[in-house]
């Protein structure tokens, strides 16, 4: 511990100015736990008549600061519980630890809580894995947004790709493909491209759709977010973590079916299991808890003949406590799918010879396929998870995790060209159908990360401080196969489209041997990272971290041969938050660093160069508000990001026309690139029943010092430059219709630019996606219904192509409760 505390010991030398005049003050922390030993979350805390007080977070610790000498009452409350109380006394600014145990166990503590109108539902207030820590949204300087399994309930919302709907500011651009390695869905967030590729702060990418049955909540951290989760699995956009459903200390469940349209059909079961020796009074020693969804669904193109998807997702996760200080916890997602991809359709030449320049004006189908059956592909998503939780003494804890993360692919992945007539426009236009199939595709991930984290005072100033070790091996082995099959008229008859299907393909490959394309690199990321949060008074916090990364690529091939080559990055992080309202409102700014690693390039002069790391920095101020005693939280902002050492094209022509000495694959690495915007999110509980969610985000992005034809322009992987989110909804929270409900809401993208240079502009259109919901939800069942898209709206999504979207759709749903 003694490192440590040197660590703390230099954060208060900083400030002994300002500690020599404080008033001596004390703090009362504890943890309040359920009667079966279970930590008691989102139950309020605070000193009788006082206005000091806390709000317990997921391992139902409270932290109440800054109180005087005195005599105190400490009161326990939250909705439908009967209050608790104890007296204590501080002296001498000396530290109390103060800990409750309710009457209730852990799962009448859930239905009290639920059932009960809590205030504000929908609203996470704290997180562990954003700061890897335990840090109330208030005292973070970094802006997150929260998507809980309550909300993803109420909507009915089976995967990951749909609960993102509801956070400010993310896009999504791209279906999951399912090819291994990199066949997730694909986002934008504050106009950089991020993929899902975190699970409880650590790798774990999956490569197809995300069942969101195993999801307990979704946490989209903003930014350039290098410096505690490293650069392979983040983008300067920020990062998805999905957080993930944990064992429980009782027995039950529920099982639940769905149907509904373009043949949608899903059985899903949530099972937890007890060791029934462990007295109830006490926490459970061994627990077990299985999530597992079969979903099938067909294309809404061509509905049951070409198109289809069939997923199957299993996710078992024991936890085993031998003592009250260790905790282990072995969990695993197993994701199978077979299936055929979402139409896709790029833009090989100019979209301006296309006599269009909108999707909605090309004479597209938009309900038709333009292939046949058979094209599908096979695809698996293993990962395997290990957590060794000891608690050192009551001030630190020691986190181990293990991670191992394995993606399959085998089978064929159709996409399409458009290719213009020889006028010019819409009139004969066509299509040019390809395929990039993969064989045997493999990509592995494993990661060992070591955390430490401290909570202590010294004098008195409280210190939050988490050490970490990490290292990180990509392995990839893939191979991508195929080529162009054939272009017909967007006019083809029916046989014409069908004659692009699987065996066709197939016996094309068998005549004429396809190219192959390989994916073998290897590269292991050794890192370590420090992260403090100093409270300097009871309303002022500072943040501070630095990670230092050492990046070593054993080379092989990404398409053509890549250069072994090593670096070392820094990524340092600040912030402050100050609390002119305590627990109620925060000022906060940060800056926060990411960086990328290019490889190699040709310069100017022919000479194959080791880039340096290209880097992104963001300057971020804003507003956190928890007001209106907890019914209304909110986040507002602005943030500047600049990304500098950018590799742009600088061919170089030949001297002598056909003497064939230019260069014309050169690069100078004095590109930039810049990203600015504001962020809104809100959760509210106006008036007893009534929940709202809702967020707005603008984004201007434009390259500087690019190629002449996209200097200044937005980039056309930035998405639409203005983002709305909302929904609305009611739920009867006393009396004979006590559970039943209904939503409403959707979301607004402006226009798209996804090819945008000088001479060449294509647009997707801007959108209004409507959805409502309906349920009755009761303690031993529930009964639900949605409609998503329910004005029936034809539009895109895509960045540099295109990708029509589905049509209005009816689910239903039945589960059962034990």
């Amino acid at each position: 511990m003694k490192p440590l505390q040197h660590l703390g010991l230099i954060s208060t030398l900083t400030t002994c100015s300002l500690t020599a005049l404080a008033q001596q003050t004390a703090t009362i922390q504890g943890t309040i736990t359920t009667a079966d030993g279970r930590p008691a979350e989102s139950v309020t805390i605070g000193l009788k008549g006082k206005g000091q007080g806390a709000i317990t977070n997921s391992q139902g610790q409270y932290v109440i600061e800054r109180v005087r000498d005195g005599q105190y009452k400490v009161v326990v409350t939250a909705v439908g519980l009967k209050t608790e109380e104890k007296a204590v006394s501080i002296s001498g600014g000396q530290s109390v630890t103060l800990d409750f145990t309710l009457a209730e166990n852990a799962e009448q503590l859930k239905e009290v809580i639920v059932n009960g109108a809590r205030v504000n539902r929908f609203a996470r207030k704290q997180s562990e894995y954003v700061g890897k820590m335990p840090l109330s949204n208030l005292e973070n300087p970094q802006v997150y947004a929260t998507v809980g399994k309550e909300l993803l309930t109420e909507q009915l919302v089976f995967s990951v790709d749909d609960a993102t709907r509801n956070v400010p500011g993310l896009q999504k651009m791209w279906d999951a493909t399912g090819r291994g390695g990199d066949g997730g869905a694909f986002y934008a967030s504050r106009g950089f491209v991020v993929s899902s590729q975190l699970r409880n702060g650590v790798a774990g990418n999956v490569t197809s759709d995300i069942d969101a049955v195993n999801l307990e909540k979704l946490e989209v951290i903003k930014g350039p977010s290098g410096t505690l989760f490293g650069s392979s699995l983040t983008s300067y956009g920020g990062l998805l973590n999905r957080v993930t459903k944990k064992p429980l200390d009782t027995f039950g469940g529920e099982v639940g079916v769905a149907a509904g349209s373009y043949g949608f059909h899903r059985v899903s079961a949530d099972v937890n299991l007890v060791d029934t020796n462990t007295p109830a009074e006490q926490a459970k020693a061994l627990a077990f808890r299985l999530n597992t969804a079969y979903t099938y669904e067909d294309n809404f193109q061509n509905v049951g003949y070409t198109g289809f998807n069939k997923t199957l997702a299993v996710a078992p996760s024991l936890q085993f406590r031998p003592t009250d200080r260790l905790t282990v916890n072995l969990d695993a997602e197993i994701y199978k799918g077979t299936g055929v991809g979402k139409q896709l359709l790029f833009f090989y030449f100019p979209s301006s010879q296309l006599g269009a320049s909108r999707a909605d004006k090309l004479p597209l189908n938009y309900r038709q396929s333009y292939q046949g059956e058979g094209l599908t592909q096979d695809s698996r998503s293993t990962n395997l998870f290990g957590q060794v939780q000891y608690r050192i003494s009551p001030k630190f804890t020691s986190t181990t995790y293990l991670t191992s993360s394995h993606s399959f692919s085998n089978g064929f992945g159709p996409y399409f060209y458009l290719v213009p007539g020889a006028d010019n426009s819409t009139n004969s236009l066509t299509l040019a159908r390809a395929d990039q199939s993969t064989q045997d595709s493999r990509r592995q991930i494993f990661e060992v990360q070591q955390l430490f984290n401290g909570d202590f005072q010294l004098g008195s100033l409280r210190n939050r401080v988490v050490l970490g070790l990490d290292f990180l091996r990509l392995d990839s082995d893939v191979d991508f196969l195929g080529g162009s099959f054939d272009a017909v008229p967007l006019t083809a008859s029916e046989a014409v489209l069908r004659s692009f299907n699987g065996s066709a393909v197939a016996a094309a490959y068998a005549t004429t041997s396809p190219a192959h394309y390989l994916v073998t690199t290897k590269t292991n990321t050794y890192s370590a990272f420090a992260s403090d949060v100093l409270n300097l008074t009871d309303k002022l916090s500072v943040l501070a971290a630095l990670r230092v990364d050492h990046f070593d690529n054993k080379g092989g091939i990404a398409y053509t041969p890549v250069e072994a080559y090593s670096q070392t990055a820094l990524s340092p992080k600040f912030g402050v938050v100050f609390q002119p309202v305590k627990d109620r409102v925060a000022l906060f700014a940060n800056y926060q660093n990411s960086f990328n690693n290019l490889g190699s390039y040709v310069d100017t002069r022919g000479v194959s160069r080791i880039a340096k790391l290209e880097q992104a920095n963001q300057a971020e101020a804003g507003v956190k508000l928890d007001a209106a005693n907890g019914r209304v939280s909110a986040t507002v902002s602005y943030y500047d990001i600049r990304v500098q050492n950018r590799l742009r094209a600088t061919p170089v022509l030949e001297s002598t026309p056909g003497a064939n000495d230019g260069i014309p694959n050169a690069n100078t690495q004095n590109g930039a690139q810049w990203s600015r915007g504001a962020e809104l999110n809100v959760t509210a509980n106006p008036v007893e029943g009534l929940n709202v969610v809702a967020g707005f985000a603008y984004n201007y992005s434009k390259f500087v010092n690019a190629t002449e034809d996209v200097n200044g322009l937005r980039p056309n992987t930035a998405s639409s430059p203005y983002l709305a989110n909302a929904w609305v909804s009611y739920r009867q929270p006393i009396g004979t219709l006590q559970g039943l409900g209904a939503g409403f809401g959707g979301n607004y993208a402006s226009d798209n630019r996804i090819q945008n240079t000088t001479t060449n502009v294509f647009t997707l259109p801007s959108y209004t996606v409507l959805n409502a919901s309906l349920f009755y939800d009761q303690p031993k069942y529930r009964l639900s219904a949605k409609v998503d898209n329910l004005t029936d709206k034809h539009y895109w999504i895509g960045y540099t192509t295109m990708s029509p979207q589905k049509l209005r759709s009816i689910v239903g749903s039945i589960a059962y409760k034990f």
